[in-house]
């Protein structure tokens, strides 16, 4: 099979290296101008971990095994604990944080990544793109996974792009040694104003992020002069190791949350879409780069089974099959990420014991993974 991916993101990387690793012919064309690094870190749960070790990606070395994610109340008391090490020993996997950066770079070791160049016209029906360079491509198989401003999505179905969700995240590392920076648990502090993260991401790195409600226009968006002023006021007298943080933020990353309008059907004949080009949520699930992953694990799997005595076959249906199955299970994550949930989820945390919220969660990576359903 000769497939075309369009974005060298998490979801384009995996599928490339999954058709790559099967004997398929790939080509892969990333808009930027090299290596895609942008963001903080991500937290990966074992059928991620489980479907970088299929692909052959080594992250033993990288970010950070976690054991725990607790939340706590905003002077520091601690709500509830989820015990992270049984899903491991359930699936057999671990969960990890992993800078961003550092995933990325795991991914791309040796693919055949063509940097600079765009999809300018994109022919869903012919699985063919007229790239910036002036050159047109064609494959058997056509997959989009070049994010929320897809262009293979508006070919197929016109602009129904991402909406602003109402909340956006300020994040960064800090290297300045913490509480937290060398133990394996992922915190959030949570409260009415707002929403505080902090997870170790491995090299004496802490990731921190803050999550609060904003809009153009508004305080806290990204033209906001004053922001890391407003922060440290708006979050002022939450637990250690918050007021350190506050105090020493120099670099600052934006992020707005969006979110888009779901369907159980995301391409059509030999084209479809991976990642955020289909699925676009806000980050408070902690699941954009897992469902990239299961996303591309399934869909090289699809177009694998459709080898023949031939060599050929239609992909048209064996697409369709991939997004019906995806669809199915991404459906949920989607939709409550985009509820923006976690951001407030605080008054109800104690609610939960300690086995009860770990067993809930356990129960809650199964049914948010096709890996981990098919496995079973």
């Amino acid at each position: 099979m000769r497939v075309i991916v369009v974005g060298a993101g998490v979801a384009g990387l995996a599928v490339t290296r999954g058709l790559l690793n099967a004997g398929h012919e790939v080509e892969i064309y990333e808009e930027a101008p090299e290596l895609r690094t942008a963001g903080g870190s991500v937290s990966l749960w074992p059928a991620a971990t489980a479907i970088l070790q299929e692909l052959k990606v080594d992250y033993s070395t990288t970010g950070r095994r976690l054991e725990t994610m607790e939340t706590w109340a905003v002077d520091g008391r601690r709500l509830v604990t989820i015990d992270l090490t049984a899903a491991e020993r359930r699936y057999g996997h671990p969960s990890v944080h992993v800078a961003r950066r550092d995933l990325v770079e795991l991914l791309t070791d040796g693919m055949p990544v063509t940097y600079g160049v765009a999809a300018e016209h994109v022919a869903p029906e012919r699985a063919e793109v007229r790239l910036s360079d002036g050159r047109t491509v064609r494959g058997d198989v056509l997959v989009g996974a070049d994010g929320r401003r897809s262009a293979v999505r508006e070919a197929l179905w016109g602009d129904d792009r991402a909406t602003l969700g109402g909340w956006v995240t300020w994040q960064g590392f800090t290297t300045r040694p913490t509480t937290l920076t060398e133990q394996r648990r992922a915190v959030m502090i949570a409260g009415a104003r707002g929403l505080c993260g902090l997870i170790p991401a491995g090299e004496g790195r802490l990731l921190w992020w803050f999550d609060v409600r904003s809009a153009p226009g508004k305080p806290f968006w990204d033209d906001d002069p004053h922001v890391v002023e407003r922060l440290r006021e708006r979050f002022r007298g939450w637990a250690d190791p918050v007021p350190d943080i506050l105090e020493t933020i120099t670099d600052i990353d934006f992020f707005p949350h969006h979110r888009q309008p779901f369907s159980a059907v995301w391409g059509r004949g030999p084209t479809t879409l991976a990642g955020d080009a289909a699925h676009t949520m806000p980050p408070t699930m902690a699941q954009g780069a897992n469902q990239a992953l299961e996303d591309a694990w399934s869909l090289a799997g699809a177009i694998d089974g459709l080898r023949s005595a031939s060599g050929r076959a239609e992909p048209a249906g064996a697409l369709r099959a991939y997004e019906r199955a995806r669809a199915k299970v991404v459906r949920l994550p989607a939709r409550l990420a985009a509820t923006e949930i976690t951001d407030m989820h605080g008054p109800f945390a104690g609610f939960f014991s300690d086995r009860l919220a770990t067993w809930l969660y356990v129960k809650w990576l199964r049914r948010v993974s096709t890996y981990l359903l098919t496995a079973s």
